[in-house]
């Protein structure tokens, strides 16, 4: 997850972060936007999703997104009605509130990659009794490692939170952790500035759900034609980026989005997403039903989720009405 911290809020408080976010909230409803929180921060990872957004506003859908300190935050103001759609892997709140939220479209599967300090850890039976960092509270990354303390049967003496893999990258090469876990560039980076340094620990038997957009079911009751909309972009803008991974860089500057990235991170947007494109990560069908399967596999392993996974109900987590009637549309890859 490359990310562009210099332009973004994560400099201002809790407080600060919660006034912002209720100014930009307090916006005249007449102006019929889509608010979107996002639990991280705009970087190269989601490139491809502001893209699908600008497509979308281009078929007329007003879309603001708003950038909040955690998956949490942007789920929670979802409960609340503060914003529309959210962005995360909201499996455990939808169980927990009694506000039926629903997962409607699934962005991405988990492709992480744990990475340790090779001086003081080599396996997973080395992290026994130690600290370990992930992205953040009821993330797929705090998913995976909870998931992998069982599989190997090992106990970590504390999990930490530290939003942005990038921000875990550095963390890693300046020996502030010693244990975390990383995307794809994270792993690319740690490999070219510190060879043989740190080790990347094996994940198997993982598949299941990153990020999807979830909202109250009585958003998606409402707007309809909106909520298709962005879902049809986004399954387009998926398909182009598996075709033609180098297309992303376009977009960026036709749309210019993400204009101050460091000429670094402009450089790892056709690796980054080629990479993501030929590890299938990107859902062309927008996951549905099987992926929902998938995840109460793994979020029950993983402590996310309660009870037997064949227990649970798939539209009790997933409103399966946008991504069908789009399917319809646009067809099956």
């Amino acid at each position: 997850m490359l990310k562009n911290l210099a332009k973004r809020p994560w400099h201002l408080s809790g407080a600060m972060l919660a006034i912002g976010f209720a100014a930009v909230l307090a916006a005249p409803a007449a102006e019929a936007k889509v608010r979107v929180a996002y639990g991280d921060i705009a970087s190269v990872e989601n490139l491809h999703l502001l893209a699908a957004f600008e497509l979308a506003k281009q078929k007329g859908v007003d879309i603001e997104m708003t950038y909040l300190k955690s998956e949490d935050i942007a789920a929670q103001a979802v409960v609340s009605g503060q914003a529309d759609i959210g962005v995360g892997g909201p499996y455990a709140l939808i169980q927990k509130v009694k506000v039926p939220v629903r997962i409607f479209l699934q962005l991405s599967t988990l492709r992480f990659y744990p990475a340790v300090n090779a001086e003081f850890y080599k396996t997973w039976k080395d992290l026994n009794g130690q600290e370990v960092a992930v992205h953040s509270r009821g993330s797929g990354t705090e998913a995976i490692m909870k998931l992998m303390e069982q599989k190997q049967g090992i106990k970590f003496s504390k999990i930490s939170y530290i939003p942005g893999s990038e921000v875990r990258t550095g963390a890693l090469l300046q020996g502030n952790v010693k244990a975390t876990i990383v995307d794809s560039a994270g792993r690319r980076l740690l490999q070219e500035k510190a060879p043989g340094k740190f080790v990347i620990l094996p994940m198997d038997g993982v598949n299941a759900t990153d990020e999807a957009l979830f909202a109250r079911q009585d958003y998606l009751d409402k707007n309809q034609k909106d909520v298709d909309i962005i879902v049809e972009s986004i399954l387009t803008t998926w398909r182009e980026v598996t075709k033609n991974p180098a297309v992303v860089a376009e977009w960026r500057a036709k749309y210019k989005l993400l204009p101050d990235l460091p000429a670094d991170q402009v450089a790892e947007i056709t690796p980054y997403f080629t990479e993501l494109a030929e590890g299938k990560a990107f859902p062309l069908n927008g996951g549905g039903a099987a992926a929902a399967k998938d995840d109460f596999a793994f979020y029950t392993l993983s402590g996310q989720l309660t009870g037997e996974p064949a227990s649970l109900k798939v539209e009790e987590f997933w409103a399966l009405e946008p991504l069908n009637r789009v399917l319809g549309k646009v067809g099956t890859n």
